[in-house]
C-alpha cells in the first residue's frame, strides 16, 4: 500500500511545490517508487519535474471531469512518475460542485495506484477551496512547509481548522505528517524565532531536516529539473535527501 502526502499550506511562497518536486525525485533516488500528484491549476510542479505542462494530455483534469483513465495520464519522469496539471484546472472546483461526492474524487482517481508507488506526493494550490479538500481526503496525512519568515505562522490557525473538519467529516485517518522548515536562513535571529515558535505551536512534529535558503533551488525549476539532477551536491540537494531519509525511517519505525 503506497502512503499518500498532501503537501498543503495556503500561504503562497513557502515552499510546497519546491518541496513536492525535490522530495518526488529525492525518494525516487532512494529506490522508492513514487508518484507526484499535481493538483495545483499553476501546474508548477509538472513542469518542475520536467513536463511540459501545455502538451500535458490526459492531465488530471481530463480524468477527474472527462473521466479519462489515471492510468493513461502518467508521465514518466527519471526523477519519479507525474500526474500532470495544467491550467483546465483552475475551473475544476466550480465544475466538481455539481457532481456526485465532489470532495472525494481525487481519492476515487488515485484508488488505482495504491498498489503501484511506495509514496503519492499531491502538490496542493495555495487555497482552502475544493481542491485542497479533494487532496486531504485522498491523503493519509499532510506536510506542512513553513516559510521563516515573520508571518509564518499566519493562516496556519485556518488550514488546521479545515483539517479538523475534514477529519470529521470525511477523512478519519488524516493526519500531520510534519512540519517543514524552509528558507532557513541560520544566519539570522528572526529564522531561528520562527523555527522555535514553530516547535512550540507543534511539540514533535517538527521535522529534524530544515531546507536552507538556497540560490540552486530558486534555479532549478526554470531547468525543468528537481535540485537533485540541476546540482546533487548543493546545500538543497543534500536537505532533501536528508528529508526523504528522515520521512523513511519514521515509516519504517510506525
Amino acid at each position: 500500500m503506497s502512503r499518500s502526502i498532501a503537501v498543503v499550506n495556503q500561504k503562497g511562497g513557502v515552499g510546497k511545490t519546491t518541496t513536492t518536486v525535490n522530495l518526488t525525485a529525492a525518494l525516487a533516488g532512494l529506490g522508492k517508487r513514487v508518484l507526484l500528484c499535481d493538483f495545483d491549476p499553476q501546474a508548477n510542479a509538472t513542469s518542475g519535474m520536467g513536463v511540459d505542462k501545455s502538451a500535458a494530455s490526459p492531465s488530471i483534469y481530463d480524468v477527474l471531469i472527462s473521466g479519462a483513465e489515471p492510468e493513461k495520464a502518467v508521465v514518466s519522469t527519471k526523477f519519479g512518475d507525474v500526474l500532470p496539471s495544467n491550467k483546465s484546472l483552475a475551473g475544476a472546483g466550480v465544475e466538481m460542485i455539481g457532481l456526485e461526492d465532489p470532495q472525494h474524487m481525487l481519492r476515487k482517481a488515485l484508488a488505482c495506484f495504491q498498489d503501484r508507488y511506495d509514496y503519492i506526493l499531491i502538490d496542493c494550490p495555495p487555497s482552502l477551496e475544493l481542491l485542497t479538500v479533494n487532496a486531504l481526503c485522498a491523503a493519509d496525512a499532510l506536510l506542512v512547509p513553513v516559510q521563516c519568515e515573520y508571518y509564518a505562522l499566519e493562516g496556519l490557525s485556518d488550514l488546521l481548522s479545515t483539517v479538523r473538519l475534514v477529519k470529521k467529516g470525511l477523512n478519519p485517518q488524516l493526519s500531520l505528517e510534519g512540519v517543514l522548515l524552509t528558507m532557513f536562513d541560520s544566519r539570522t535571529n528572526l529564522s531561528l524565532q520562527v523555527a522555535e515558535e514553530v516547535k512550540r505551536h507543534f511539540p514533535g512534529q517538527v521535522y529534524a531536516t530544515v531546507i536552507p535558503r538556497n540560490v540552486r533551488l530558486s534555479e532549478a525549476p526554470s531547468h525543468g529539473k528537481p535540485i537533485q539532477a540541476y546540482d546533487p551536491y548543493s546545500r538543497g540537494a543534500e536537505a532533501y535527501t536528508a528529508l526523504a531519509q528522515e520521512i523513511e525511517e519514521l515509516h519504517q519505525n510506525a
